[in-house]
């Protein structure tokens, strides 16, 4: 007998790594993991703000381990899988959730920026997965943040970010195709829209409100929520999917 469909979000007793874990989404992705019954595994740059977190998923009642690592090298992401490993035995689902953006005009954009962006957004989140994946069960859950900034611009400079987020959902699809069969690891890409966090402290929010047609920048509890479904049964016929998440933004 199939279990009632509420029963379907719950994450008891999974184990969930986050990275970017120390601020904004992040946090509120760990928060909503842990009161949905899972145990999580924040990483980032910043340890400090990462304890914060963890007592966030503490306080919901579920174990947490903070692990500070930079996703843009190989060494950083091995610490991440290793200490998840060391503490819980396996992981069952993985958001690749660290990003940072870049604002130069495309023709002052060194190189070397726009390679950073790509190493942290791109190819950290590929590292994690790989790796992930070799202790993962069956019905595991990879879910990858992308940005609406994958199919749309907005007047602000954002090469680098925005090729990362497109190439985010490139990611997505090849790792689904390979895996979702035969080892039985959903992959699927959340594209949010607009949510208060550092990266959105630097933008015009007037001029992309005018844009949203429901009016407002999201909740961060809004996202979460969708982060929850992706990472539960809710979502288990789907992979390789894009869940959008943005207020309409695309629709302007």
């Amino acid at each position: 007998m199939e279990p009632p469909v509420a029963e379907r979000f719950r994450l008891d007793d999974k184990v969930v790594v986050i990275t970017g874990g120390s601020s904004g989404l992040g946090v509120a992705f760990a928060r909503a993991c842990a009161e949905s019954g899972a145990d999580v595994v924040v990483a980032g740059r910043r340890f400090d703000r990462l304890q914060q977190t963890v007592a966030l998923v503490h306080a919901a009642g579920r174990d947490g381990v903070a692990v500070p690592a930079d996703v843009a090298t190989e060494h950083g992401c091995r610490a991440i899988i290793d200490a998840a490993v060391q503490r819980f035995g396996c992981i069952d689902v993985l958001v690749n959730n660290a990003g940072i953006e870049d604002h130069a005009p495309a023709s002052r954009l060194h190189v070397d920026d726009f390679r950073r962006v790509l190493d942290v957004n791109v190819t950290g989140g590929f590292l994690l997965a790989q790796r992930a994946a070799a202790v993962m069960p069956r019905g595991s859950s990879i879910v990858n943040v992308g940005s609406v900034l994958a199919h749309t611009t907005i007047d602000v400079p954002t090469t680098a970010y925005s090729t990362s987020k497109a190439a985010i959902l490139g990611l997505t699809h090849s790792l689904a195709r390979q895996w979702s069969g035969r080892k039985g690891i959903r992959v699927n890409t959340l594209l949010p829209g607009w949510f208060p966090s550092e990266m959105t402290d630097t933008l015009a929010v007037e001029a992309i409100e005018q844009r949203l047609v429901m009016g407002r920048m999201g909740q961060p509890a809004e996202l979460a929520a969708a982060l929850v479904f992706l990472a539960s049964d809710a979502s288990s016929y789907m992979t390789g999917s894009e869940l959008t998440v943005d207020g309409g933004f695309r629709l302007t």
